[in-house]
């Protein structure tokens, strides 16, 4: 459990960066899970529109809508305490400026989350931008993104070769002078994903982006084995413990001492 017992907040994220200290980050659905994920001192929960997905059960982010975020985020409010809680902007709910107001307005107001995540881009900067000036903390969603599964083809690693690893780190950095205070890449080379993490003035959480993240972060069905096709880049660490809180803890651990993710579940 984690001595530290302060609400963490942007600038507790930032200040841990700059120590190198590592971030540990979970999604969560519901108060209970965020209770045990409390207990085992994970400092950022993320309530994600992989909701649809392992709770839902369909097969990708997209049918998920502000109303369901609403409501889990609600939920997961009630059982944290500390944690920074972002909640997932769903997909199409910010198509523009205005829209994307809208959307975090209901996140926060009625769901209780503390910041937003959105997917997406340097065209994303005008968004980021209207979020940022508004005072919504933001988490900028780079490399694989979910919402575009259908355009992209799949769920596939992104930022391989020079000229897409050159285009995917002058997006961070743009994302970046947007306002965003997060940014958060997926299925990205580690090499490349170190890179933005160490030109970055903001935390860099990593999934499938290799160890040297500010931070990481799973879905916690995943974290759990209870994924039928877990991806490559999760660990199921509830096998050989005796319960969730366990496995939350060695996850947590495994993170803070870099010891998690390892080779196997990063991408060259």
């Amino acid at each position: 459990m984690s001595k530290e017992r302060r609400p963490v907040t942007l600038s507790t994220l930032r200040a841990m960066k700059a120590r190198g200290e590592r971030i540990a980050c979970l999604t969560a659905y519901e108060a209970s899970q965020a209770r045990v994920l409390e207990e085992a001192g994970v400092d950022l929960i993320l309530v994600g529109d992989s909701l649809g997905m392992v709770v839902q059960g369909h097969e990708t982010t997209v049918p998920v809508t502000v109303d369901d975020v609403v409501y889990h985020t609600r939920c997961v409010a009630r059982g944290r305490r500390r944690a920074f809680l972002l909640a997932d902007m769903p997909f199409l709910s910010y198509t523009s400026p205005e829209r994307a107001l809208e959307t975090a307005c209901r996140l926060m107001q009625e769901g209780g989350a503390q910041g937003v995540k959105l997917e997406g881009g340097a065209g994303q900067r005008e968004v980021v931008a209207a979020l940022a000036g508004a005072g919504v903390p933001v988490c900028a969603h780079l490399g694989l993104q979910p919402q575009a599964v259908h355009r992209l083809g799949g769920y596939r690693v992104q930022g391989r070769g020079e000229a897409a690893a050159r285009a995917l780190a002058e997006e961070a950095r743009a994302l970046e002078a947007a306002g965003a205070d997060l940014l958060l890449l997926e299925c990205v080379p580690r090499a490349l994903a170190a890179r933005i993490a160490r030109e970055a003035s903001v935390p860099v959480i990593g999934i499938g982006a290799g160890p040297d993240c500010d931070g990481q972060i799973l879905v916690l069905h995943d974290l759990l084995g209870l994924t039928e096709r877990p991806p490559r880049f999760a660990q199921d660490f509830l096998a050989g413990r005796g319960s969730v809180r366990e496995a939350v803890a060695a996850y947590v651990a495994a993170v803070r001492e870099g010891r998690f993710p390892g080779p196997e579940h990063s991408f060259d």
